[in-house]
C-alpha cells in the first residue's frame, strides 16, 4: 500500500530540498591593494615637520618655512623649505617622494650647511615610522 502526501507537504518538501542543493558559496573577498603614491608617506613627513620644526619653534628652523607641494601630478609629493615669508622663493630643501617607491629625495642648499645632519638625522628617523621630534 503507497501512501501519498497531500501536494502541498510535498511541495515544500520539494523546495526545502531545492533550496539546500541550489545554495551557491559566497565569492570570496580579494583585497584590492591600493597604488602606492607615496602621498601617504609624504602627508606623514610633511605634518611631522611642520610640527617639530615650526610649530614647536624650533630655532634652527627661525628663518625658514614650509611649503608643501602634496598635490603633484608627476607622482612625486614634496614639500619645500623656503626662506621666511617668501614662499616664492627658490627652495632652500626639497623633500621629494616617488610613486611605488619607499625612496625619500632630499636636495638644496641647505644640505650644504651645518643644518645637514639634523636634518638627515630627523627625517631617516621619521621615513621609518618615528613621529618624534627628539632625536
Amino acid at each position: 500500500m503507497s501512501r501519498m502526501l497531500p501536494a502541498g507537504l510535498a511541495l515544500a518538501g520539494l523546495l526545502v530540498v531545492a533550496g539546500c542543493a541550489s545554495r551557491v558559496p559566497e565569492p570570496e573577498k580579494v583585497a584590492v591593494k591600493k597604488a602606492d603614491t607615496g602621498l601617504d608617506r609624504m602627508e606623514r613627513l610633511t605634518l611631522t615637520a611642520n610640527r617639530c620644526w615650526f610649530k614647536s619653534r624650533d630655532p634652527d628652523f627661525a628663518s625658514y618655512s614650509i611649503a608643501p607641494e602634496l598635490s603633484s601630478f608627476s607622482g612625486r609629493p614634496r614639500f619645500l623649505l623656503v626662506p621666511k615669508g617668501r614662499p616664492e622663493a627658490r627652495p632652500l630643501l626639497v623633500v621629494e617622494g616617488a610613486a611605488g617607491s619607499t625612496d625619500v629625495a632630499t636636495y638644496g642648499p641647505l644640505l650644504g650647511t651645518p643644518l645637514r645632519a639634523r636634518l638627515e638625522s630627523d627625517l631617516g628617523r621619521w621615513r621609518a615610522g618615528s613621529t618624534s621630534c627628539d632625536a
